[in-house]
């Protein structure tokens, strides 16, 4: 609980309200003093952050969170597939 302190605070909306409305981010008191840190950049931050939790915690993002693990032996089985069937043809 915050009291009697002003805070500054960047809120990100969410384009598809099912979920949630609104992730309210906290912003640190020199976050926007430190060198070659621009506004736009922490609010490009912010919704990184809100889309990378409604990706691993929403049931969408969960469907093909199997496909993103083991997406480098798919590729690596289906590479195989294309020399053998190659080596068969020639």
């Amino acid at each position: 609980m915050v009291k009697g302190i002003s805070r500054r605070v960047i809120v990100v909306r969410s384009p598809d309200e099912r979920l949630f409305e609104q992730a309210i981010f906290l912003l640190k008191e020199d976050a926007l003093q430190q060198e070659g840190v621009t506004a736009q950049q922490v609010v490009q931050e912010a919704k990184e952050v809100a889309d990378s939790y409604l990706r691993k915690h929403s049931p969408a993002g969960r469907r093909f969170q199997w496909l993103r693990r083991y997406s480098r032996w798919l590729w690596f089985l289906a590479g195989a597939a294309c020399a053998g069937a190659l080596a068969l043809v020639v």
